[in-house]
């Protein structure tokens, strides 16, 4: 029997189920994550208005394991490819996304030639 009402997909499109296979041109994990966006019907907020840190992230170098996602949800899929150090963050109202990081104190570390984020761990709260 059909049902007259919308699936959880329609109303909520970053419940969406996907299958995707990134095309070897996706390089970073930004590239990655605009790519999911394309016909999802939410765009990336304005990088201005993310935190600085997500620079970092969205030029970090695509792995491997993620180059094949799903069956997943749009929302873990995203999640999946920003880590657990960052949080995803929709404004529904807009249909925007962004990624913030998750609450720990943060340290750049810098070296000849790399620059680390570390976390500092909060003691005695």
């Amino acid at each position: 029997m059909l049902s007259a009402t919308p699936t959880e997909a329609q109303t909520d499109l970053l419940a969406t189920t996907i299958t995707v296979q990134l095309p070897e041109l996706i390089h970073t994990i930004g590239e990655a994550i605009r790519y999911l966006l394309q016909r999802s019907g939410f765009r990336l907020a304005d990088p201005e208005a993310m935190a600085p840190e997500m620079n970092v992230l969205f030029e970090l170098p695509l792995p491997a394991v993620h180059r094949d996602l799903g069956p997943i949800s749009l929302r873990l899929a995203l999640e999946t490819l920003a880590g657990s150090a960052f949080q995803l963050v929709q404004d529904p109202v807009h249909r925007l996304i962004a990624f913030e990081p998750c609450v720990s104190d943060w340290r750049v570390v810098q070296d000849a030639s790399h620059t680390i984020l570390m976390e500092v761990p909060h003691h005695g709260e």
